[in-house]
């Protein structure tokens, strides 16, 4: 929990006696409210984060009974991907009655402190993916703000939702193996997110119980323009790759895009590979092989999850993994088996 001088919960008046500081002023730069300098602003942030103090106006809402409000902090809001998500756990918090907050934290200079005040506005946060660093998410909960995690490592006193990625890589670069592809190109960075990374190690332990050996991958953001610019690179490489296993549909739909229009066939001279299902993945040419992972449903779990530790009905953190579904589709060839597993 905060700590104040006595052991108990920090207050706003011990922040500013350890800023020394008016409570007034302190209470602005808080509240974001009124003229305040640089150099308080500095001195009460420095003292709020030395007593992990947060303003949890919102914590009481339950007693007073108003609606829950949950925060939603995500890395970005670019992309299909998020879509889902939001889908999903929208639907659920408006059946229940609760109100959510989005706040995107790319491009925020200063994402510590805005999820500091979120945490003052609302009764619990949910956040996605590498959106927070993690001395923000455990200065959070030492501080007594129910969290939820998505697609993030497992952090005590947490709950953590994510669909499974390690054991659906292995088994779709091993069916590529298995086909004949032993030049495989893993595209996307792991020390993007936990789910990228998980992904990366189930494509090497593939390629490792081949006794092959494993490529470093094509560490790229996990946009169309990144995938645009990967396979333009392989146009005029040397040796190309036979595979590209994408870190996500929106790298493999946009790499597809251009090496079909370079005359480069696919899946015969190369296959690709996704990860999501997105919409686009079933109307393209070739249909796109990917991995679908319950977007929606990990939505509404999150919200599901973060109001049962809001109310106090479960205390206990819980890890939840949904299982995830490898959707075979033309852009990389088929074979033997394939049919039932194939759409």
């Amino acid at each position: 929990m905060a700590s104040g001088p006595t052991g108990r919960p920090a207050t706003i008046y011990d922040v500013a006696a350890r800023a020394k500081l008016s409570i007034a002023t302190v209470s602005r730069v808080l509240q974001g409210t009124g003229p305040v300098s640089e150099k308080a602003r500095t001195r009460v942030d420095q003292a709020a984060r030395e007593l992990n103090y947060v303003p949890l106006r919102a914590a009481r809402s339950l007693a007073v009974q108003r609606h829950e409000a949950h925060g939603l902090v995500l890395p970005d809001l670019a992309g299909p991907f998020y879509g889902d998500l939001l889908m999903g756990y929208e639907r659920w918090a408006g059946e229940h009655g609760q109100s959510v907050i989005i706040t995107v934290t790319h491009g925020n200079p200063d994402p510590r402190r805005t999820v500091r005040d979120l945490a003052g506005r609302v009764d619990g946060i949910v956040v996605h993916g590498n959106a927070l660093d993690l001395p923000t998410i455990q200065s959070l909960r030492k501080a007594d703000v129910p969290i939820v995690l998505i697609a993030h490592p497992p952090v005590t006193g947490c709950d953590s939702i994510r669909s499974e990625s390690a054991a659906s890589a292995e088994q779709l670069t091993t069916r590529l193996l298995d086909h004949g592809r032993t030049n495989l190109l893993f595209v996307g960075d792991p020390a993007s997110g936990y789910d990228v990374s998980e992904r990366y190690a189930g494509f090497a332990n593939a390629l490792e119980a081949r006794g092959l050996r494993v490529p470093k991958p094509e560490c790229v953001p996990m946009t169309e323009q990144a995938g645009t610019a990967v396979a333009t690179k392989l146009l005029t490489a040397r040796k190309r790759p036979d595979g590209l296993l994408c870190a996500n549909d929106e790298l493999a739909l946009a790499a597809l895009k251009t090496l079909l229009a370079a005359d480069v066939a696919v899946p015969k001279d190369i296959v690709v590979t996704g990860w999501d299902d997105v919409m686009a993945a079933r109307y393209v040419s070739p249909g796109l092989t990917t991995v679908r992972q319950p977007m929606t449903e990990l939505g509404r779990l999150a919200a599901q999850r973060l109001h049962e530790r809001v109310t106090g009905e479960r205390a206990r953190a819980r890890n939840d993994v949904l299982a995830t579904q490898l959707v075979l589709r033309d852009s990389c060839g088929t074979g033997p088996g394939d049919a039932a597993v194939t759409e």
